[in-house]
C-alpha cells in the first residue's frame, strides 16, 4: 500500500532548512517597493506573514507532509536593480525535515510580492514579459545537533 510515510520508529531530533528564491521584477515595482508606495500596501511585509503563514501550513498544501511542530521561521529579503530574493529558515526538533516547509514559504512569499506589484509589471497588452519568479531551490538542510 502507498501513501504517507511512516516515521514512526523515527527519533526526534533537530531539523533545520533554509530555502531560497528570486522575482525579477520592472525598476518600476523595484521602485515602488523601496519608497512603500505599492498600492495594496507594504511589500515585504506581507511577503513576510505570506511565508509563516505557508510554512504553517504545508501539510495542508502538499499531500504527503508530516504536520510538523515548528519550533521557528525566519523570513529575509535582498533588493537588487531587477530583483527581490527571499530566504526562509525553519527550524524544528521533530523525526522528519523541513525543506519542504522552507520551500513551500519562498514560494507563497514570492507570489505574494508578485500580486502586490502585478499593476505595475503588466504591459499594455495585459501580459507579464519580464517578471518571471527563478531559483527557488534548498540552500541547507541540517539534521541532529
Amino acid at each position: 500500500m502507498k501513501g504517507m510515510v511512516d516515521i514512526g520508529k523515527k527519533e526526534v531530533v533537530r531539523r533545520k532548512a533554509v530555502a531560497s528564491g528570486k522575482i525579477m521584477l520592472s525598476e518600476k515595482s523595484i521602485d515602488a517597493i523601496r519608497s512603500g508606495t505599492v498600492k495594496k500596501g507594504d511589500v515585504l511585509e506581507a511577503a513576510k506573514i505570506a511565508a509563516i503563514q505557508a510554512v504553517k501550513s504545508t501539510p495542508d498544501i502538499v499531500p504527503y507532509c508530516h504536520p510538523i511542530p515548528i519550533e521557528s521561521i525566519q523570513v529575509e529579503f535582498k533588493i537588487a536593480e531587477d530583483s527581490l530574493t527571499c530566504a526562509v529558515e525553519v527550524n524544528a526538533h521533530y523525526k522528519t525535515g523541513v525543506e519542504m516547509e522552507a520551500l513551500t514559504g519562498v514560494s507563497a512569499a514570492l507570489l505574494t510580492v508578485w500580486d502586490m506589484v502585478k499593476y505595475l509589471e503588466k504591459d499594455e497588452k495585459g501580459q507579464y514579459p519580464s517578471t518571471r519568479i527563478t531559483d527557488i531551490k534548498v540552500v541547507t538542510k541540517e539534521k541532529g545537533e
